[in-house]
């Protein structure tokens, strides 16, 4: 009994996406593109818009009727873009700088492969490179001199690292920004750390000597916002064998946010300069009066800000006794100014300790460098001079040009206020090519801006860098209206609705703009 055997329906066109199809079909000899030529094009946009490796480029296929070529030999701009051939394949923009284009076009937004990678919240990280060699350098030693323009990519990566510090300490305050709940904590318990080799030791809390008056505050505005005491910071500590080794030491972090309470703005404001030993006379150190009080002024169940990072890092000193140590503080805005007068302290303080002791290479203190992102002038000239000269402090300061409050408070003849600080890493908003040329004021002193910005940067008149792939997430969503209109739109065509100002202020905006951190990706 033999069983009919139904002949498969035959098809005009073989559907391009079934492999078997290509077997039946032979391939035509005319110039138009067969079944496989097909598949292997709608396979390779495929491969694009998943955000996959390019492969090599296909193999050419010989037709009869080739396309016709330019009778000069020499490919349009379009065929350079989309085809690239042989060029492509063996990437000679690495060894012809010529045949490079620029860094606007390659970072353009009408990539949308391009895009998905810079919205993505865990990109993959490049491998660190070893400094145990140079780490003082990198420390500050000699003014980062030679480091800073064209900048190292070893230095970028750490700068990176302790701007992702701070971001994390904006993150855990307003997730629990309650002083009282967060001081009967012996750790601040939603702090986590971008970079896990490094562990947080102590909260770190900073007290006002003002309190503002019940009839200015309003019953709709939630309590902390006026709060006297709030958490500003913590510090951590490597703790990771591999990274201790890769950069020569166990370093010590210093960490402080900035502006985010009413009594805190009010702090800054008090821009009288005041001695910081009590004397009096014209020639010595002062210090923004407001900065001052925060730093000295002790809680209700908390030591002051001063006491907390002194006895801190004391601890670990012993802990760590006979090690290779570095002591990195790093703040913004109102935090950078704070790191300046922890550094000033701290300085004084380990250097009594060791006039105590023997001093020998493992009593040494350690070095103390202060990393500052978009701070303002602390104190004046005396200040400045006896943290660089005396104290032997290494000054960063990575200054975006458009930011205003990096020249505050502003020039007064008989206040004489200066930076502190003998070295300048100087960015620009326009240098990035997604971020308006206009940018407002709001974003060239927000932190995810300066390290959007510092991830990009090469050099002075260098275009923005071709591989920064530092999530712009967070760009799009607290500053959108700085972001070019192009990086919005294909934001929202890859499913990305970057939130309202509303839902921006109900999970808590800070005065200095910060909401959350992003690993970076450097």
């Amino acid at each position: 009994m033999s069983a009919a055997v139904t002949a498969p329906p035959c098809h005009s066109r073989p559907s391009p996406l079934n492999p078997n199809s290509t077997r039946a079909t032979p391939s035509s000899s005319s110039g138009k593109p067969n079944a496989v030529s097909t598949t292997r094009r709608h396979i390779a946009n495929l491969d694009r818009l998943l955000v996959k490796p390019p492969p090599l480029p296909l193999p050419v296929q010989h037709r009869k009727a080739p396309a016709e070529a330019p009778r000069d030999g020499e490919a349009t701009p379009d065929d350079r873009s989309s085809r690239g051939g042989l060029l492509n394949a063996l990437n000679l923009s690495t060894l012809l700088p010529f045949t490079r284009k620029p860094a606007v076009d390659e970072m353009s937004p009408r990539s949308l492969a391009y895009m998905q990678r810079l919205l993505t919240l865990s990109p993959r990280l490049s491998p660190k490179g070893s400094i145990a060699g140079e780490w003082r350098r990198y420390h500050g030693e000699g003014g980062w001199e030679g480091l800073l323009d064209p900048l190292d990519h070893n230095l970028r990566r750490e700068l990176l690292r302790y701007g992702d510090f701070v971001q994390a300490a904006y993150t855990a305050f307003h997730s629990m920004p309650s002083a009282a709940e967060a001081a009967s904590h012996g750790q601040h318990r939603t702090l986590v750390l971008p970079d896990r080799s490094y562990r947080p030791t102590r909260s770190l809390f900073a007290s006002s000597s003002l309190t503002i008056p019940p009839w200015a505050q309003r019953r709709s505005a939630p309590s902390w916002l006026t709060q006297r005491t709030s958490f500003v910071g913590y510090v951590a500590v490597c703790d990771n064998e591999r990274e201790v080794r890769r950069m020569g030491r166990r370093d010590i972090a210093i960490v402080l946010r900035g502006t985010a309470t009413c009594p805190e703005w009010a702090e800054n404001l008090r821009a009288s300069l005041v001695p910081l030993a009590g004397d009096d006379d014209a020639s010595a150190p002062k210090v923004a009066k407001g900065f001052l009080s925060l730093y000295k002024t002790p809680g209700d169940h908390v030591p002051s800000l001063s006491a907390a990072i002194v006895e801190e890092v004391k601890r670990l000193m012993e802990l760590y006794k006979g090690e290779e140590l570095s002591i990195t503080i790093v703040g913004h805005s109102l935090g950078a100014s704070l790191a300046l007068l922890a550094a000033d302290e701290l300085s004084a303080c380990l250097a009594a300790d060791t006039d105590d002791s023997a001093t020998t290479d493992h009593h040494r203190p350690p070095p103390i460098a202060v990393v500052s992102f978009g701070g303002p002038k602390t104190g004046n000239r005396a200040f400045a001079d006896r943290l660089q000269r005396e104290r032997g402090v290494n000054v960063l300061r990575v200054v975006n040009v458009g930011d205003v409050v990096t020249r505050v408070p502003a020039p007064i003849a008989r206040e004489g206020y200066v930076h502190a600080g003998g070295a300048e890493l100087r960015l620009h908003s326009r240098d990035s090519p997604c971020l308006r040329p206009d940018a407002g004021p709001s974003c060239c002193h927000d932190l995810e801006a300066y390290l959007h910005l510092l991830d990009g940067f090469t050099g002075s008149g260098r275009p923005f860098r071709a591989d920064a792939s530092r999530s712009v997430a967070r760009l799009l969503t607290y500053q959108r209206p700085s972001v070019k209109r192009a990086y919005v739109e294909r934001a929202r065509v890859l499913g990305f609705e970057p939130a309202s100002p509303r839902t921006a202020t109900a999970n808590g905006a800070c005065a200095d703009g910060q909401y959350g951190y992003l690993a970076s990706p450097t």
